[in-house]
């Protein structure tokens, strides 16, 4: 199952806010076997987003949709996607009642902001809409709801929204793909022969990570099986000083990129 993440937002791009949504998916995917093979993150741009959508739709298993919901200015993803399906937006009873009950336990909890604000109120539609024949995702801990439309998956921004959200469809994301990590205190210039030879030898993809700190370098290994994986560790194992846990070195010198 090959995944593509896209995340929304000016202020991403900006760097005003660290983009910890994708890295967060990307680790959840991968766990669940699956393969991210694409993460790119746009502005607020209702036509970048649709076309983006509309092109990752037909080449991955699966897309994953981060941010811009709601019903401000500049939340614009809900509808962009459903340009990219060319479908309407529509407000589904259940998630309008969701909505209405978020806000209004909202103001109950909020007594002093209402008195501040005593127009505070939101528009139903803006928040709650979400393209006609979509799967609607409610939002276990905020306000805007999410969807599900074919194998695309649009999640809030917020990354406690995200995260719940996330968990009520993570059983959909799977895959056989395995992966294994080592630690050695070669320095990277020095694995570059061997981890040719491992390629050339098994069908699995090696990643190799410099030093951070006291950590020693870091390897990776990725295969779409058990069996291949099994045979290249195996390999690594007797060619190489490696470790599964960084600690394990003891004293050892730590590599160096």
């Amino acid at each position: 199952m090959d995944v593509a993440i896209l995340t929304v937002g000016d202020e991403l791009l900006a760097g005003d806010t660290e983009n910890t949504n994708a890295s967060w998916v990307a680790r959840q995917v991968t766990a669940r076997g699956a393969a991210v093979t694409r993460m790119l993150t746009v502005p607020d741009d209702a036509a970048l987003i649709a076309d983006t959508v509309r092109e990752w739709h037909a080449a991955f298993d699966a897309v994953v949709v981060i941010g811009g919901l709601g019903g401000t200015h500049d939340d614009v993803t809900m509808a962009a996607v459903a340009d990219a399906f060319d479908r309407e937006l529509v407000v589904e009873d259940d998630v309008a009642e969701d909505v209405e009950a978020t806000a209004r336990a909202y103001r109950e909890n909020n007594p002093e902001l209402v008195e501040e604000y005593p127009d505070l109120h939101i528009d139903v539609d803006d928040w709650a809409a979400t393209p006609a024949g979509a799967e609607p995702l409610l939002n276990p801990v905020g306000l805007s709801p999410g969807c599900a439309i074919e194998s695309v998956y649009v999640f809030p921004g917020p990354p406690d929204e995200m995260k719940g959200m996330f968990e009520l469809v993570a059983d959909r994301f799977g895959g056989d793909v395995v992966t294994q990590t080592f630690y050695t205190p070669a320095p990277e210039g020095a694995m570059t022969e061997l981890f040719a030879d491992l390629h050339d030898r098994f069908d699995v993809v090696v990643g190799s990570y410099p030093a951070r700190g006291s950590t020693p370098n870091r390897i990776k290994l990725t295969a779409a099986d058990e069996a291949t994986l099994s045979e290249a560790v195996t390999w690594l194992r007797d060619n190489a000083v490696v470790a599964d846990d960084p600690d394990s070195l003891g004293g050892a010198e730590k590599g160096e990129s």
